[in-house]
């Protein structure tokens, strides 16, 4: 028998690639550095051009000097964080949590949830996921064998003016009838990326007592609970009655202490939850970074004599309002953000010409795709679209706006909301 003569996809890749859209090019990979003008502001991806604070640097430093800190660590994470942990959370959990059974340190909170999913999905178990959603979680969910289950935050209505993130609403109804026999999760973002909203204490009572009902595990995801804006409370729905046996609650190094690329995240919740999960992430990664976990402990057990987080918060608000304040200038309709670091622009109104030079990774993607592609090659900010985060049948929910990203500094945002007027020209 002959050898085939192409010999370039011998072997048949997994359809876990295709159902989570693994394969398709990515909106990260579109709108880079690297395909966008050289001197594009990139307010795109949410990552902060600012380093740590010096002091967490400081410890990372001195972590790397040392031996101990060199080498593998507990798959738990370090005792450290840990304890470092168990201060930060236990008064907001509204308990003494376990350092040895309560806390499981991961590699960034990506592989964190991942390594949940790993440990509690069986093949076709539903997990019901806000839209929009953060696109990992897709990818995470079938690639553990498990089927998406979308249910949508609803825009602010067309007759408010100036809406915020509170505007974007939950049906309760609608979550009840996604929930069917095979329903084993729900993932609860907040505050929520890309919408910014600060879910309140009584759609949480909603959320809670259909898991309680139908007995679902919930995965909140407050990666961006130190930012929370203009005196919302930031409720942790672990701490709702009858909620804490089953939530797992995620969080970041990375959000908390401008550290995105040290890939330090963490979990917090009941042994019944965190015991399988540690049996799936010590399979997966087995531990992680040892000595920026060392500094994520340091910025912890700091934060509070340097006041870093309130600091932090105003720091962040000032960057909101330069960008709000641009959008404003224009006439635009934007969503204000009561959480995290993300703008929703309504870009409806961008007009570009059809024959439009797009390249061909945004061609046949929404019309939000070539919108932020033309904004950034013709006004040099850049964004993302935010139809990726929405499942394809409903994409055309998301294709009203651009994610923008504050997390920058305020010279870099005074210079792309200047550059950002240039958008009125091509605004119908």
């Amino acid at each position: 028998m002959a050898a085939p003569t192409d010999r370039s996809n011998l072997i048949p890749l997994s359809s876990r690639l295709k159902e989570g859209r693994a394969l398709a090019l990515d909106v990260w990979t579109i709108f880079s550095a690297v395909n966008l003008p050289h001197d594009c502001i990139n307010l795109g991806q949410g990552y902060m051009n600012f380093a740590p604070p010096k002091w967490v640097t400081d410890a990372a430093e001195e972590a790397l000097n040392a031996v101990a800190p060199n080498h593998y660590s507990h798959p738990r994470g370090r005792i450290r964080l840990r304890e470092a942990l168990k201060a930060h959370y236990s008064p907001q959990l509204k308990r003494d949590l376990d350092v040895e059974s309560e806390i499981l340190v991961t590699s960034g909170a990506n592989e964190g949830q991942y390594s949940v999913f790993t440990a509690f999905l069986e093949q076709g178990d539903e997990v019901i996921m806000f839209e929009p959603f953060f696109d990992q979680y897709l990818p995470s969910v079938t690639f553990n064998g498990g089927k998406p289950v979308y249910v949508p935050l609803h825009p602010p209505k067309a007759t408010i003016a100036k809406p915020t993130s509170d505007d974007w609403t939950i049906n309760v109804e609608e979550l009840r009838r996604a929930v069917t026999s095979r329903t084993k999760m729900i993932i609860v973002n907040t505050p929520h990326n890309p919408v910014g909203k600060v879910f309140k204490k009584t759609e949480l009572e909603s959320i809670a007592a259909i898991a309680e009902e139908f007995n679902l595990l919930v995965m909140a995801d407050e990666v961006y609970d130190c930012l929370v804006f203009d005196g919302r409370e930031h409720v942790r729905i672990a701490t709702l009655p009858g909620m804490w046996d089953r939530t797992v609650t995620v969080g970041s190094a990375g959000k908390s202490f401008a550290a995105t690329g040290w890939r330090i995240g963490w979990l917090i919740g009941p042994k019944s939850i965190i015991q399988p999960t540690l049996a799936a992430s010590t399979r997966i990664v087995f531990c992680t970074n040892s000595p920026l976990q060392e500094a994520a402990a340091s910025g912890l057990e700091h934060a509070k004599e340097h006041k870093f987080f309130e600091t932090q918060l105003a720091e962040y608000a000032e960057r909101r309002e330069i960008l709000c304040q641009a959008f404003d200038r224009l006439g635009l309709k934007y969503t204000l953000p009561e959480g995290s670091y993300f703008v929703l622009l309504d870009i409806s109104r961008v007009d570009f010409p059809d024959d439009y030079p797009f390249p061909e990774s945004v061609l046949g993607r929404g019309r939000d795709f070539r919108a932020c592609w033309f904004i950034a090659t013709e006004v040099g900010v850049s964004s993302i679209p935010v139809s990726e985060f929405y499942c394809e049948e409903h994409a055309n929910i998301g294709e009203a706006y651009a994610r923008f990203a504050f997390c920058k500094d305020v010279d870099t945002l005074r210079a792309a909301a200047e550059r950002l007027q240039g958008l009125k020209k091509y605004l119908k």
